[in-house]
């Protein structure tokens, strides 16, 4: 059964991939798997059906069948898990790939959300010329300790995995603000992210949405 994700009918982000749905769509083109998506907007997404799916009114969600699945991460993992291409066969690597996902969200994610917010949700309260140097040095303190850790390597723990896609995806959102640029080799890690074919794909599929064309998976 091919299944169904859903999308932001209109993106904030316009076009620059940045959306979470992003990450579901890439996980299912490095898996070669189709999918079908259905565009929602804002205003349906608080309404009680698509709330059925994501209690917490947002996007991607994901229906194959009877399941349904919220959370960009539990559903990337979820396609990880049943097809080939997102994590190694070896179970020490592949918990190891796992482990990169999850830091990813929850070690790298929460400062660069944090710096997002400031910005632009809240750029225009009193507080917020003395806390964003603040948050540009925790997130320059998180993005040090992981270009320690990548090095030289082309990916976080030998071949390309769900860590990486997760990871790339994250770091991305740092491209506006010249932090990543910082750090060379984080840069170069997600440009050879965003170089993948199946990367190609997504992002031109979540690209036509916002360029009003049909969506495709």
């Amino acid at each position: 059964m091919i299944p169904t994700i859903t999308a932001f009918e209109s993106s904030p982000d316009r076009g620059q991939g940045l959306a979470r749905d992003m990450r579901v769509r890439w996980a299912l083109e490095e898996a070669g798997q189709p999918y079908e998506v259905r565009l929602v907007s804002f205003s349906a997404m608080k309404e009680p059906a698509h709330r059925a799916l994501h209690p917490f009114g947002q996007i991607p969600t994901y229906e194959e069948g009877g399941l349904a699945l919220f959370e960009s991460g539990a559903i990337v993992l979820h396609i990880a898990q049943r097809h080939g291409g997102l994590l190694p066969v070896d179970a020490n690597a592949r918990a190891r790939a796992v482990t990169w996902m999850f830091a990813a969200i929850n070690t790298v994610e929460p400062p660069i959300l944090e710096l997002q917010t400031a910005r632009f949700a809240e750029g225009d309260r009193p507080w917020t010329t003395e806390r964003l140097p603040l948050i540009k040095q925790r997130i320059r303190h998180r993005l040090d300790e992981l270009a320690v850790r990548l090095g030289d390597a082309d990916w976080l723990d030998g071949a390309f995995s769900a860590g990486d896609l997760m990871m790339v995806h994250t770091l991305q959102r740092l491209k506006p603000s010249g932090l990543l640029d910082e750090c060379t080799n984080l840069a170069a890690y997600v440009t050879r992210g965003e170089a993948r074919p199946a990367y190609q794909r997504a992002f031109a599929a979540q690209r036509a949405v916002f360029n009003g064309k049909r969506p495709a998976g």
